[in-house]
């Protein structure tokens, strides 16, 4: 079974950046279309972009521009680089892939405030 495993976030201004990185710890991972989401108190898990395993990308509108996707499929890592943060993007982050197949990590925090 795949384990996921996200890091890189943090507490940080409005307009700053931070990356975050998702490690898988199988092989098959990487076969996949892989997805970062997110989870906001009280709201449902959003998808916010997704990646094919040969590099092609899909946002979700609210992100679009401002963040980017990528992978390294022989470290079957995801990441996703954001920038020009808002409030509104205050939010747990997973990876899975997309759909998900696998049981959700613990996530990682995002915090976007002043």
């Amino acid at each position: 079974q795949v384990q996921l495993v996200e890091s890189g976030g943090g507490l940080v201004q409005p307009g700053g950046s931070l990356r975050l990185s998702c490690a898988a710890s199988g092989s098959m991972f990487s076969i996949y279309v892989a997805g970062w989401y997110r989870q906001a108190p009280g709201k449902q898990r959003d998808l916010v972009a997704s990646i094919t395993s040969g590099g092609s990308t899909n946002y979700a509108d609210s992100v679009k521009g401002r963040f980017i996707i990528s992978r390294d499929n022989a470290k079957n890592t995801v990441y996703l680089q954001m920038n020009s943060l808002k409030p509104e993007d205050t939010a747990v982050y997973y990876c899975n892939s997309n759909p998900p197949r696998y049981y959700w990590g613990q996530g990682t925090q995002v915090t976007v405030s002043s």
